[in-house]
Protein backbone atom coordinates (compact mmCIF):
# COMPACT_ATOMS: atom_id res chain seq x y z
CA UNK A 1 0.00 0.00 0.00
CA UNK A 2 1.22 3.78 -0.89
CA UNK A 3 0.14 7.08 0.36
CA UNK A 4 -0.64 9.34 -2.37
CA UNK A 5 -0.61 13.26 -1.21
CA UNK A 6 -1.79 16.13 -3.87
CA UNK A 7 0.83 18.22 -5.28
CA UNK A 8 0.61 21.43 -5.84
CA UNK A 9 2.25 21.92 -9.47
CA UNK A 10 4.37 24.85 -9.09
CA UNK A 11 4.15 25.66 -12.60
CA UNK A 12 0.52 26.07 -12.35
CA UNK A 13 1.10 29.88 -10.59
CA UNK A 14 0.30 32.89 -12.10
CA UNK A 15 3.10 34.48 -11.74
CA UNK A 16 5.13 31.46 -13.56
CA UNK A 17 3.04 32.10 -16.19
CA UNK A 18 2.67 35.47 -16.32
CA UNK A 19 6.60 35.39 -16.89
CA UNK A 20 6.59 32.65 -19.57
CA UNK A 21 3.61 34.69 -21.54
CA UNK A 22 6.04 38.07 -21.34
CA UNK A 23 8.78 35.71 -22.98
CA UNK A 24 6.57 34.26 -25.47
CA UNK A 25 5.78 37.57 -26.94
CA UNK A 26 9.03 38.48 -26.41
CA UNK A 27 10.01 35.95 -29.03
CA UNK A 28 7.52 36.66 -31.54
CA UNK A 29 8.83 40.35 -31.70
CA UNK A 30 11.83 39.18 -32.19
CA UNK A 31 11.61 37.20 -34.97
CA UNK A 32 9.08 39.45 -36.64
CA UNK A 33 11.67 42.47 -36.32
CA UNK A 34 14.70 40.74 -36.53
CA UNK A 35 14.80 37.39 -38.40
CA UNK A 36 13.06 38.13 -41.58
CA UNK A 37 8.88 39.02 -40.46
CA UNK A 38 8.36 35.72 -39.24
CA UNK A 39 6.39 34.83 -36.48
CA UNK A 40 7.63 31.65 -34.55
CA UNK A 41 4.60 31.22 -32.32
CA UNK A 42 1.73 31.41 -35.14
CA UNK A 43 2.12 27.75 -36.98
CA UNK A 44 -1.51 28.27 -38.48
CA UNK A 45 0.31 31.11 -40.74
CA UNK A 46 3.08 29.15 -41.74
CA UNK A 47 0.94 26.55 -43.27
CA UNK A 48 -1.10 28.67 -45.11
CA UNK A 49 1.49 30.47 -46.60
CA UNK A 50 3.65 26.65 -47.31
CA UNK A 51 0.78 25.56 -48.86
CA UNK A 52 0.55 28.84 -51.05
CA UNK A 53 3.98 28.85 -52.04
CA UNK A 54 3.58 25.26 -52.95
CA UNK A 55 0.68 25.52 -54.86
CA UNK A 56 1.99 28.45 -56.96
CA UNK A 57 5.62 26.73 -57.60
CA UNK A 58 7.29 28.94 -54.97
CA UNK A 59 9.50 25.72 -53.72
CA UNK A 60 12.12 27.66 -51.90
CA UNK A 61 9.23 30.48 -50.01
CA UNK A 62 7.28 26.91 -48.85
CA UNK A 63 10.34 25.67 -47.58
CA UNK A 64 11.29 28.63 -45.76
CA UNK A 65 7.87 28.23 -43.81
CA UNK A 66 7.64 24.12 -43.40
CA UNK A 67 10.80 24.45 -41.83
CA UNK A 68 9.61 26.79 -38.53
CA UNK A 69 6.43 23.98 -38.62
CA UNK A 70 8.91 21.08 -38.80
CA UNK A 71 11.08 22.49 -35.63
CA UNK A 72 7.57 22.70 -33.92
CA UNK A 73 6.38 19.89 -33.98
CA UNK A 74 10.08 18.39 -32.93
CA UNK A 75 10.00 20.59 -30.00
CA UNK A 76 6.32 18.95 -29.16
CA UNK A 77 7.58 15.93 -29.34
CA UNK A 78 11.22 16.72 -27.59
CA UNK A 79 9.01 18.05 -24.48
CA UNK A 80 6.69 14.46 -24.04
CA UNK A 81 10.20 12.73 -24.15
CA UNK A 82 11.71 15.02 -21.31
CA UNK A 83 8.09 14.65 -19.33
CA UNK A 84 8.18 10.71 -19.59
CA UNK A 85 12.27 9.72 -19.93
CA UNK A 86 14.04 12.58 -17.68
CA UNK A 87 11.24 12.81 -14.82
CA UNK A 88 12.60 13.78 -11.71
CA UNK A 89 10.76 12.15 -8.81
CA UNK A 90 12.04 14.68 -6.31
CA UNK A 91 9.44 16.93 -4.49
CA UNK A 92 11.53 20.09 -4.83
CA UNK A 93 12.88 19.42 -8.50
CA UNK A 94 10.47 18.82 -12.07
CA UNK A 95 10.49 17.91 -14.97
CA UNK A 96 9.70 21.28 -16.41
CA UNK A 97 12.86 22.17 -14.83
CA UNK A 98 14.22 20.54 -17.32
CA UNK A 99 12.32 22.31 -19.95
CA UNK A 100 13.17 25.56 -19.12
CA UNK A 101 17.07 24.97 -19.27
CA UNK A 102 16.78 23.87 -22.79
CA UNK A 103 14.80 26.51 -23.76
CA UNK A 104 17.74 29.08 -21.92
CA UNK A 105 20.27 26.86 -23.92
CA UNK A 106 18.86 27.38 -27.21
CA UNK A 107 17.75 31.13 -26.69
CA UNK A 108 21.33 31.77 -25.76
CA UNK A 109 22.61 30.26 -29.29
CA UNK A 110 19.58 32.01 -31.36
CA UNK A 111 21.55 35.45 -29.80
CA UNK A 112 24.48 35.11 -31.77
CA UNK A 113 23.44 33.83 -35.29
CA UNK A 114 24.14 35.84 -37.79
CA UNK A 115 21.30 37.37 -40.14
CA UNK A 116 22.49 34.96 -43.07
CA UNK A 117 21.23 32.27 -41.49
CA UNK A 118 17.68 33.38 -40.56
CA UNK A 119 15.69 30.13 -41.41
CA UNK A 120 17.84 28.61 -38.54
CA UNK A 121 16.88 31.18 -36.06
CA UNK A 122 13.30 31.03 -36.72
CA UNK A 123 13.63 27.11 -36.50
CA UNK A 124 15.02 27.34 -32.84
CA UNK A 125 12.81 29.90 -31.83
CA UNK A 126 9.55 27.50 -33.08
CA UNK A 127 11.64 24.89 -31.40
CA UNK A 128 11.31 26.27 -28.13
CA UNK A 129 7.98 27.79 -28.62
CA UNK A 130 7.12 24.24 -28.83
CA UNK A 131 8.65 23.18 -25.71
CA UNK A 132 7.23 25.83 -23.58
CA UNK A 133 3.41 25.66 -25.13
CA UNK A 134 3.35 21.76 -24.28
CA UNK A 135 5.06 21.66 -21.17
CA UNK A 136 3.16 24.57 -19.55
CA UNK A 137 -0.51 23.97 -20.35
CA UNK A 138 -2.00 24.58 -16.67
CA UNK A 139 -2.53 27.83 -15.04
CA UNK A 140 -4.31 27.10 -11.35
CA UNK A 141 -6.24 24.55 -12.88
CA UNK A 142 -7.23 25.85 -16.24
CA UNK A 143 -6.31 25.38 -19.92
CA UNK A 144 -3.84 28.07 -21.48
CA UNK A 145 -0.96 28.62 -23.26
CA UNK A 146 2.09 30.92 -22.94
CA UNK A 147 3.39 31.47 -26.60
CA UNK A 148 0.03 32.61 -28.11
CA UNK A 149 -2.98 34.48 -27.35
CA UNK A 150 -5.74 33.03 -29.33
CA UNK A 151 -7.19 30.52 -26.86
CA UNK A 152 -6.67 32.61 -23.89
CA UNK A 153 -8.61 36.13 -25.05
CA UNK A 154 -11.28 33.09 -26.21
CA UNK A 155 -11.41 31.41 -22.51
CA UNK A 156 -11.12 35.43 -21.45
CA UNK A 157 -14.36 36.45 -23.05
CA UNK A 158 -16.32 33.57 -22.31
CA UNK A 159 -15.70 33.94 -18.80
CA UNK A 160 -16.42 37.53 -18.74
CA UNK A 161 -19.94 36.78 -20.25
CA UNK A 162 -20.73 33.75 -17.88
CA UNK A 163 -19.57 36.46 -15.05
CA UNK A 164 -21.94 39.53 -16.02
CA UNK A 165 -24.66 36.37 -15.98
CA UNK A 166 -23.99 34.64 -12.99
CA UNK A 167 -21.95 37.24 -10.94
CA UNK A 168 -19.87 33.95 -9.95
CA UNK A 169 -16.58 34.98 -8.62
CA UNK A 170 -14.79 31.63 -9.92
CA UNK A 171 -15.62 33.28 -13.29
CA UNK A 172 -14.29 36.75 -12.50
CA UNK A 173 -11.04 35.07 -11.02
CA UNK A 174 -11.26 33.48 -14.53
CA UNK A 175 -10.99 36.51 -16.15
CA UNK A 176 -8.11 37.83 -14.40
CA UNK A 177 -5.99 35.03 -14.95
CA UNK A 178 -6.85 34.90 -18.69
CA UNK A 179 -6.76 38.88 -18.99
CA UNK A 180 -3.01 38.73 -17.01
CA UNK A 181 -2.01 36.59 -19.09
CA UNK A 182 -2.54 38.13 -22.60
CA UNK A 183 -1.15 41.55 -20.66
CA UNK A 184 1.99 40.29 -20.08
CA UNK A 185 1.97 38.71 -23.49
CA UNK A 186 1.27 42.19 -25.07
CA UNK A 187 4.09 43.68 -22.74
CA UNK A 188 6.59 41.16 -23.95
CA UNK A 189 5.66 41.86 -27.18
CA UNK A 190 6.31 45.63 -26.88
CA UNK A 191 9.58 45.20 -24.94
CA UNK A 192 10.83 43.22 -27.69
CA UNK A 193 9.72 45.27 -30.32
CA UNK A 194 11.76 48.67 -28.76
CA UNK A 195 14.72 46.74 -27.81
CA UNK A 196 15.07 44.67 -30.67
CA UNK A 197 16.28 48.07 -32.56
CA UNK A 198 18.87 48.56 -30.67
CA UNK A 199 20.37 45.11 -29.47
CA UNK A 200 19.76 43.58 -32.99
CA UNK A 201 20.07 39.58 -32.93
CA UNK A 202 21.13 39.45 -29.09
CA UNK A 203 17.38 41.05 -28.27
CA UNK A 204 16.46 37.53 -27.69
CA UNK A 205 19.08 37.25 -24.71
CA UNK A 206 16.09 39.16 -22.70
CA UNK A 207 14.04 36.21 -22.49
CA UNK A 208 16.48 34.46 -20.35
CA UNK A 209 16.49 36.56 -16.99
CA UNK A 210 12.13 35.98 -17.68
CA UNK A 211 12.76 32.25 -17.86
CA UNK A 212 15.55 32.21 -15.12
CA UNK A 213 13.19 33.88 -12.54
CA UNK A 214 10.33 31.28 -13.71
CA UNK A 215 12.91 28.61 -13.01
CA UNK A 216 13.64 29.93 -9.24
CA UNK A 217 9.93 30.52 -8.60
CA UNK A 218 9.30 27.07 -9.50
CA UNK A 219 11.63 25.71 -7.29
CA UNK A 220 10.46 28.25 -4.05
CA UNK A 221 6.39 27.74 -4.95
CA UNK A 222 6.02 24.32 -3.10
CA UNK A 223 3.28 22.88 -0.56
CA UNK A 224 5.54 22.51 2.39
CA UNK A 225 3.31 20.31 3.91
CA UNK A 226 4.21 17.91 1.32
CA UNK A 227 7.82 18.61 1.86
CA UNK A 228 7.72 17.34 5.35
CA UNK A 229 5.72 14.68 4.22
CA UNK A 230 8.50 14.09 2.26
CA UNK A 231 11.15 14.30 4.46
CA UNK A 232 9.27 11.90 7.50
CA UNK A 233 8.08 9.37 4.91
CA UNK A 234 10.48 9.12 1.61
CA UNK A 235 7.29 10.38 -0.52
CA UNK A 236 7.79 11.03 -4.09
CA UNK A 237 5.85 13.37 -6.48
CA UNK A 238 4.67 12.28 -9.82
CA UNK A 239 2.21 15.12 -11.41
CA UNK A 240 -0.35 15.26 -9.50
CA UNK A 241 0.29 13.43 -6.78
CA UNK A 242 2.85 12.78 -4.35
CA UNK A 243 3.61 9.09 -3.08
CA UNK A 244 5.68 7.31 -0.10
CA UNK A 245 5.17 3.46 1.08
CA UNK A 246 1.50 2.84 2.03
CA UNK A 247 -1.74 3.73 0.64
CA UNK A 248 -4.34 6.46 1.29
CA UNK A 249 -4.94 9.41 -0.64
CA UNK A 250 -5.23 12.17 1.40
CA UNK A 251 -6.46 15.30 -0.09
Amino acid sequence: MVHKYRAKQASDSLLVGCLLSASGGLQDAYTYNIRGQVFANAQTGNIVLMGQNFAMGNLREGVEHLLPLLAFSMGIYLAEVIHHHFHSKSVTVHWRHSVLLVELGVLVLVAFLPQSVNWLANMLVSFVCALQVQSFRVLEGNSYATTMCIGNLRSCMENLYYWRKTGEDKRRHQVILYGSVILCFMTGAAVGGVFTLDWGEEAILLCCPLLLVAFVLMLRIRNRYLRFISMLSGAEEDESVVTAPDGKILK
